[in-house]
């Protein structure tokens, strides 16, 4: 009963959608464990480049099953919405499946979410503003609504006029915002509960039977290690667990029944809101590489900050996750530069350290300490095989992976399936 994951190993936008489309043409079923529709992947194939936020990277192949697990925070609209928008370009979707168990972004959550960002002022976080904290509050604090509850209204009703009244003491009270219609509100669950009653059911069960029939199951991340709310630059995080632990949780999934994990990797490093990143690049340099990478939010369109690869921050995400083997993304952004840095340590406080810290603060002191390569001149542009990479390139793929202690198994040299280096299989 093989089960593989696919992890972001820095701050997000590694390049996951890619990865995951490409691998789920060997799986029989591709399962998201974690976030919200804040996460955002691209995947280019034969059909074109779409745009997901929410359904499973690998809806393109029509035999894989794409299933949202209970630990996605569901926006209704925005699910249906994709749904809708792949099935006009010809995908097929009768494969999709939602968790009952998974709990849905409420409009109140999408208020909160933005009032209490702009409250935060200087200090603001960098949300979305898609509700996806405020959703995991609740359901923290046990008083959210789940997939399964739209389709009891008689129980729905009284909680939600429970929940409601709270959260608009809150919009209004606290932040001097409007309060929401319960009778608006009733009728969009209403029609959500219509809408998703085909898709919705107990998804934990339908994995274990897949991985009981010896199919293979590939598990999808969203957002990267650096963001999760335990193992990130707390509190610039996102407030789910990308890293390995949510996949077990996020879908109601034994351990055992994970048999290799794949850490993802941009060959150099970028990240979306605040928070502190010590490779970060400034000025023309960042500039460059921004346009050339085309670096904007999938789901924000934020112009992203870059910078040179981070092996301390890599390593640590490796650590966190054992990382059976990794996959290298965009290593065709970094063609034609003269030369090429890797942070392989921090300048903090007089010292020097070569480990993550979990206080952000420190974080935010440290600068990097740069070990610089020369670049190469070859395109490793559409690259299919290790024998047509540059002399350079390819001593800069080494050197990461004995920063990183973990190999390469996969190396993307472009956004489409057939850009693609396979150094070993993955999944077997």
């Amino acid at each position: 009963m093989p089960a593989y994951a696919v992890i972001g190993g820095q701050w997000g936008d590694e390049g996951k959608g890619k990865v995951i489309d490409y691998l789920a043409g060997k799986v029989d079923c591709v399962v998201r464990y974690a976030g919200g529709n804040n996460a955002g992947h691209t995947v280019v194939n034969e059909r074109g480049t779409f745009q997901l936020h929410l359904v499973p990277s690998g809806i393109c192949w029509p035999q894989v099953f794409g299933i949202i697990g209970n630990g996605v925070v569901v926006d209704p609209d925005v699910l249906l919405g994709e749904l809708q928008q792949l099935t006009s370009r010809g995908i097929d979707t009768s494969k999709f499946l939602v968790s009952e168990r998974a709990h849905v972004i409420m409009p109140y959550h999408i208020v909160l979410d933005r009032l209490e960002e702009e409250s935060r002022g200087s200090g603001a976080i960098g949300t979305t503003g898609r509700g996806v904290g405020p959703a995991y509050v609740d359901k923290t604090a046990r008083s959210g609504i789940r997939v399964g509850d739209l389709m009891d209204w008689e129980a729905l009703v009284p909680r939600l006029e429970q929940v409601l009244a709270a959260k608009n003491a809150l919009i209004t009270k606290i932040y001097g915002g409007e309060a929401l219609v319960l009778e608006d509100v009733l009728a969009q669950c209403r029609r959500w509960a219509e809408d998703l009653r085909p898709y919705a059911c107990a998804t934990e069960q339908i994995v274990q039977d897949l991985l009981a029939e010896n199919k293979r199951v590939l598990l999808e991340g969203a957002q990267g290690t650096l963001l999760d709310i335990d193992h990130g630059s707390y509190p610039f995080v996102t407030s789910s667990s990308p890293s390995i632990g949510g996949a077990c949780t996020g879908l109601g999934l034994s351990p055992q029944a994970i048999v290799g994990v794949m850490g993802v990797f941009k060959a150099y490093t970028s990240r979306v809101g605040s928070g502190p990143m010590p490779s970060e690049m400034v000025g023309v340099a960042a500039e460059s590489l921004r346009e050339k990478a085309q670096e904007y939010g999938t789901t924000t369109g934020r112009p992203r900050r870059v910078g040179w690869f981070d092996a301390v921050a890599g390593k640590y995400s490796c650590l966190v996750n054992g990382f059976t083997g990794n996959v290298l993304t965009r290593l065709d952004i970094l063609d034609g530069f003269p030369s090429v840095k890797i942070c392989i340590g921090y300048r903090v406080d007089g010292g020097e350290i070569n480990r993550f810290p979990a206080n952000t603060n420190l974080l935010a002191r440290c600068q990097p300490i740069y070990e610089e390569m020369p670049g190469w001149d070859r395109p490793t542009a559409s690259a299919t095989t290790l024998s047509q990479l540059p002399e350079n390139a390819l001593a800069y793929i080494k050197r990461l992976e004995d920063l990183l202690g973990c190999p390469f198994q996969i190396i993307s040299t472009g956004p489409s399936r057939e850009e693609t280096i396979v150094v070993e299989e993955t999944i077997k």
